[in-house]
């Protein structure tokens, strides 16, 4: 599981994502609410811990922004006030779950799994994109009725796009999910790597959905 928390005290932030990497989870930080929109946007989480208490733009702000977007990730949200109606406008505004500070980090990190799980359990197995299909769970790729033969390492990085469709995938975010760790930012590991997956999916297809976005990344979609 991939966990964005949006916290802007270091030290419960810094708990908090040693908690979860010590159960085995990908934990990003964000430390306020545009941040947090940002690596939404790049990145597929498959849960948020969100703080409500936010320097500039708040937490329920950042969930409303979420939801209006139609991003479905599974959010947790965090309060240092445990007020009824704070709970109540968190969950209309369309959270998954709710924990009042102070709270116990086992408490938290179990409240996260069962997130993911249920976040899971709603993702259709086939990812679509046009006549492009991926199958997570016997990882086939086809398109247009043709079977695409892929690597290990082309069917991350397909999975990634296509997860992240409509949504531009910077090449550090890519390196970070498909690779797992940081990378020279100057490699040209990904555009080696995204011109034999575009070979494969695109050459001999109509229309062309693996774009390049001059100086910010790749982006999976159908042309408007």
């Amino acid at each position: 599981m991939r966990v964005l928390v949006v916290e802007d005290e270091r030290k419960t932030a810094s708990f908090i994502r040693k908690a979860l990497e010590a159960e085995g989870f990908a934990a990003d930080v964000c430390a306020n609410g545009n941040d947090a929109l940002a690596a939404a946007r790049a990145t597929p989480f498959d849960a948020i811990v969100l703080d409500i208490m936010l320097p500039g733009r708040d937490g329920l702000s950042v969930l409303k922004q979420l939801r209006e977007r139609r991003n479905p990730t599974p959010v947790l949200l965090l309060s240092a006030r445990g007020e009824v109606n704070e709970r109540i406008d968190g969950l209309n505004a369309g959270a998954d779950d709710y924990l009042p500070k102070p709270f116990v980090i086992a408490e938290l990190v179990a409240r996260v799994r069962a997130l993911g799980r249920r976040g899971s359990d709603a993702k259709s197995p086939v990812l679509r994109v046009a006549d492009l299909t991926l199958d997570t769970v016997t990882r086939r790729a086809s398109r247009g009725g043709h079977v695409i033969e892929l690597t290990a390492r082309e069917y991350r990085l397909l999975e990634f796009l296509m997860l992240s469709a409509g949504r531009i995938c910077g090449r550090m975010a890519i390196l970070e999910k498909v690779w797992d760790y940081d990378f020279d930012p100057g490699s040209n590991l990904v555009d080696v790597n995204i011109k034999r997956l575009r070979e494969k999916i695109d050459h001999d297809f109509e229309p062309k959905l693996l774009h390049t976005v001059r100086g910010l990344g790749y982006v999976m979609k159908e042309p408007s």
